[in-house]
């Protein structure tokens, strides 16, 4: 099992089906976990502010008998005054784990590589593997077996998109990515995520229609169209996704069971049609639950007394 969950990729399939599985378990069972991580602390590190990240996180540590300490932009600053090594070195002589919700990957990459305890990619402007944990779970909970289903995300090749990727095709499902020319994933996790779907009997498609990529899916997903450091393309970028938004037409390309997912906040009228997110299919407070569910399950994997 890897140390730090800096990407899903980093994990093998069954790996993440166990993590998936302990999540559901935890949610069922909590008081089983309560003194999983008893003495145990866990530093969060934000570059960027958040509720569900930080709420589940500090929540969730709490509950399996652990703290949490909250290292905000003016607590520590990291690139300013002391390096990403240094910093690293001296919180593993204090806590028992760090989790880091930055804008560079490569900060949460040097966090674990000079550190000496595991390390948990809350966010990065990269990856969002925490997010997708729950997702999954969440898929499971709803539709049980993950292999085989169609899992389409309409909207940025972000973050979302990429951890998306590399968590579908893990399971062995179909991942559709519907973006916009010129907003494509990034062609490295693309190629990456091709490779494990090889392995898994998963598939990667792409493609700029974002009907075409509902069309029969199980799952359907977005995004905000911008991201948090995004804000002055925010005017361009409603033009350049406009027949973008998941309304009930797009969703009647899925198949009528499917339900709908947004990693939130969302922006009801832009990515998102009010009758959507609040109707019948859409299951995104669930899936915002079991961000604390799925958090918990791996930091008893990573941190507990009997990971």
């Amino acid at each position: 099992m890897p140390q730090h969950m800096l990407s899903l990729a980093d994990w093998s399939s069954d790996e993440l089906r166990d993590l998936v599985d302990l999540a559901i378990d935890v949610k069922a069972n909590p008081d089983r976990y309560s003194t999983v991580c008893e003495g145990q602390t866990l530093a969060m590190i934000f570059q960027k502010p958040s509720l569900r990240t930080r709420v589940s996180f500090q929540t969730g540590i709490y509950q399996l008998g652990g703290q949490g300490i909250y290292l905000g932009p003016t607590d520590i600053q990291l690139h300013r005054g002391e390096s990403i090594a240094d910093t690293a070195q001296v919180l593993s002589r204090y806590v028992d784990g760090i989790m880091a919700r930055v804008f560079a990957h490569s900060d949460v990459e040097e966090l674990a590589s000079f550190g000496s305890v595991p390390v948990i990619n809350g966010l990065s402007d990269l990856l969002h593997p925490c997010q997708v944990l729950a997702d999954l779970q969440t898929i499971k909970e709803k539709k049980g077996d993950l292999s085989g289903l169609k899992w389409a995300y309409v909207g940025d090749g972000n973050n979302m998109a990429h951890s998306i990727l590399y968590g579908g095709v893990a399971m062995g499902m179909t991942v559709s990515i519907a973006h916009p020319k010129g907003y494509a994933p990034d062609a490295g996790v693309v190629s990456a995520a091709e490779a494990i779907a090889a392995k898994t009997g998963g598939r990667v498609e792409l493609t700029e229609s974002p009907i075409e990529g509902v069309t029969n899916a199980d799952v359907v997903y977005t995004d905000v169209w911008a991201s948090m450091g995004q804000e002055a393309e925010h005017k361009e970028r409603l033009a350049r996704f406009d027949g973008f938004m998941v309304d009930s037409t797009m969703m009647g390309h899925a198949n009528p069971d499917a339900i709908f997912l947004h990693c939130l906040p969302a922006h009801r009228g832009e990515e998102v049609s009010a009758e959507v997110i609040d109707g019948p299919q859409s299951v995104v407070f669930d899936e915002a639950e079991n961000r604390l569910h799925a958090q918990k399950a791996l930091m008893i994997r990573l941190m507990g007394q009997t990971s």
